[in-house]
């Protein structure tokens, strides 16, 4: 009775697009795991804001780098074992929900690759000041254009699957 008056499809579901967004806002809001409102705060008072903003970065990129080198391969295998299953069940045997996570999960996968690669170059320069608020820059820019490339080709393929199933009929 329930799933007669919701639509429990995921692409004509309200609340996929709400969290798509949610999604995206917050990784673009989170760089590295510092809010990017705190890289503003240091660039226009520097002193402890500053500090603080070291302090965090050194602390989140130290733990990106020993996540991955402690269980890097593991973590890798894992991944692409779960969105393998996410293709095969959403575009090989056309579940929808399947699809819209997969279209959801891949792209963050590439920011945090982003993000990564960005931590580890922070460690070996050993970034500071203007460096490192620039980095934590360039980086939330390439996240964003991630998010709107994601937020692009969800949106086409989520209208082109409520149009395809609109068609069929009950």
């Amino acid at each position: 009775m329930v799933f007669e008056v919701i639509d429990m499809r995921s692409f004509s579901n309200l609340w996929y697009w709400i969290a798509l967004a949610v999604v995206w806002s917050s990784a673009s809001h989170w760089v590295l795991g510092v809010p990017f409102d705190m890289v503003a705060r240091a660039r226009r008072h520097g002193g402890r804001a500053e500090a603080d903003l070291h302090d965090l970065v050194r602390i989140n990129c130290d733990r990106m780098l020993h996540i991955v080198h402690v269980a890097g391969l593991w973590l890798t295998m894992l991944v692409f074992f779960l969105l393998t299953g996410l293709i095969v069940m959403g575009f090989g045997y056309g579940i929808e929900f399947a699809q819209a996570t997969f279209l959801l999960v891949t792209p963050l996968g590439f920011v945090w690759l982003l993000g990564l690669r960005a931590a580890g170059q922070i460690r070996r320069d050993g970034l500071k000041g203007e460096a490192l608020r620039r980095k934590l820059r360039v980086l939330r820019f390439w996240t964003q254009v991630i998010g709107l490339l994601s937020i692009f080709v969800t949106s086409l393929w989520g209208m082109y699957q409520n149009i395809a199933i609109g068609a069929l009929p009950y």
